[in-house]
């Protein structure tokens, strides 16, 4: 009884908060973006200046331009819902952007599209950007715990499964899928889920904020110099995990993939890499003529695998 109340007076208080302060970009038609957090978010960090969304034509993917968003400070999620067959499962994505922008369509609005035609719910994450900064002397960013867009993964899984039912989703099939820095952060969330980085706010934050299992896609930031990130403490907990990555990618080194797979097979959680020798760095699902491209049918045959998705 107390879910549909919450969640009208969630969805109240998202349409105030909008139309308040409309966010500068905005969903296709029919989806609206939510406010995660009811108020101000957790530990707030100053932004360089307001939120905005530009089209990058100089770095075409594909021979396509791609938009990208910056100086994130009020976090959404956008709920993609399949319009046809329903599997249960549902997706949580994480654009990439190097924890400076977010590439909002390329790694974010594009692979939602695609997952609905599948079945499965695709949440969009529009998590707090610019983060921490880079830290020279270990080569890598200075990650702590209290990191804002951990916590905002944090709180979009508690909501996604306290509102599955409504949702049509099964509350024990809720994966995340990260690109680049949002590999980082399938990674984060897929190892910091015993308890919230933030006080909690409602019921909400009362479900676990643990993924059923994870995608992380070329990504970024899991290798130091002394090898895995240790921000990353990965458990026999962490959820199965499906790994790709491209070994000429010039941004994020083949050693992020590689550290991590080690440590999940170390502790014996179910993994599943792909390796290719061609196809760099930031491609989406954008096909190109390199073969990694065809990703997203390898990802598919691994949730069947893993039982997420029924043949």
């Amino acid at each position: 009884m107390m879910k549909p109340l919450l969640f009208a007076a969630c969805a109240l208080f998202a349409w105030g908060a909008l139309s308040a302060q409309a966010p500068v970009w905005q969903p296709s038609p029919g989806h609206t973006q939510i406010p995660i957090w009811p108020g101000r978010a957790p530990d707030a960090q100053p932004v360089p200046g307001p939120e905005y969304a530009k089209t990058v034509k100089d770095e075409l993917v594909a021979g396509k331009p791609w938009i990208e968003l910056g100086n994130v400070s009020r976090p959404t999620m956008t709920v993609y819902s399949p319009k046809g067959k329903n599997t249960g499962v549902a997706i949580v994505v994480f654009p990439g952007g190097g924890f400076q922008i977010l590439a909002i369509d390329l790694e974010g609005t594009e692979v939602c599209h695609w997952l609905t035609s599948n079945g499965i719910t695709c949440v969009l994450l529009k998590y707090r950007v610019p983060g921490p900064p880079y830290d020279w002397r270990c080569k890598c960013y200075s990650f702590a715990e209290s990191t804002p867009s951990l916590e905002d993964a944090q709180r979009t899984l508690g909501l996604v499964r306290f509102h599955a039912a409504q949702w049509h989703i099964d509350p024990h099939k809720i994966g995340v899928l990260g690109f680049s820095a949002g590999g980082y952060l399938v990674a984060e969330i897929s190892t910091h889920f015993v308890r919230r980085l933030y006080p909690v706010l409602d019921a909400a934050d009362k479900e676990s904020c643990r993924p059923d299992f994870a995608v992380a896609l070329y990504p970024g930031h899991l290798q130091t110099p002394n090898g895995l990130n240790p921000n990353v403490p990965v458990t026999s907990r962490t959820p199965p995990t499906f790994l790709l990555q491209a070994e000429n990618d010039p941004e994020d080194s083949i050693g992020n993939s590689l550290v991590y797979y080690m440590a999940l097979e170390k502790a014996g959680v179910p993994v599943e890499m792909h390796l290719y020798a061609q196809g760099g760095h930031a491609f989406g699902l954008r096909r190109t003529k390199f073969p990694i491209t065809r990703w997203p049918r390898l990802v598919k045959t691994w949730l069947h695998t893993i039982g997420m998705i029924a043949k």
